[in-house]
């Protein structure tokens, strides 16, 4: 049985002491072995994430970051490695976030190699997925979501494709307060489920982890993950905040 994940996207939110305050409150409203039955992960900004590595040393809660570029090294300004992630304590990367595609231009291509250099650097992968709201209206959804999913995993293989991890986010459901049916997840959900198993095999896909990202909140997770392919979530503005991100994780036991 597929274990359940939930990730907390910070986004570009939280200076250093927000973030720490905020991490504590998590710790002291999170139960005690609540993480042997959920796996739990936050993604602070990339200043954050030392401190937050220190401070959850223990707690069960692991640490990602929100985007690696796929070069080890060089002449990058601005850009962070996998290697510099790995430093500080993380054990996971958000690839291929909708607003990473559409403020930043990051492709299908750009995403599979940043995908690859995650994964020769230890880090799993949180690769997200999803349709615009033009693409779901136009009926090409699946299609959309297909050729992402094809190019963004190409080259890795099906050693590799089990420390990957895959969020399908509908981009017209993220931080709109819209959100997809459960019946509406849960159908592409299993799309992608059978996609994985056409592509490399079905125990593979049996066992992949696919979250559910959009405007997920402390009132409609438990009825989201407990959907026969919803295995979790990747989580924005209710990671923000101890309590409902601590409810969160709670509506998966």
């Amino acid at each position: 049985m597929r274990k359940k994940l939930v990730a907390g996207n910070w986004k570009m939110n939280k200076t250093l002491l927000e973030s720490n305050a905020l991490l504590y409150d998590i710790q002291k409203l999170i139960e005690y072995g609540v993480t042997d039955k959920v796996s739990v992960i936050v993604c602070p900004p990339f200043i954050n994430l030392y401190s937050a590595s220190e401070i959850l040393k223990n707690t069960g809660v692991k640490l990602g970051g929100q985007n690696i570029y796929y070069k080890d090294e060089g002449a990058y300004t601005g850009e962070i490695s996998a290697s510099m992630l790995k430093s500080v304590g993380c054990e996971f990367v958000i690839l291929g976030h909708s607003e990473r595609r559409q403020y930043f231009k990051e492709t299908n291509e750009i995403i599979n190699n940043k995908t690859k250099t995650a994964l020769k650097n230890g880090l799993t992968p949180i690769v997200c997925v999803g349709e615009t709201l033009e693409q779901r209206e136009k009926n090409i959804h699946f299609q959309i979501i297909e050729e992402q999913i094809r190019i963004c995993l190409t080259g890795t293989d099906n050693e590799n494709i089990n420390k990957v991890i895959i969020a399908y986010e509908p981009v017209w459901a993220i931080g709109t307060g819209k959100t997809a049916t459960p019946e509406q997840a849960n159908e592409i959900h299993i799309f992608i489920r059978k996609l994985i198993s056409d592509i490399f095999s079905k125990d593979i896909s049996d066992n992949i982890l696919i979250l559910y990202g959009g405007s997920v909140n402390d009132k409609n997770a438990r009825e989201l993950f407990g959907m026969s392919d919803i295995d979790g979530g990747l989580i924005g503005g209710a990671s923000l905040k101890a309590e409902s991100f601590s409810n969160i994780v709670k509506s998966t036991l």
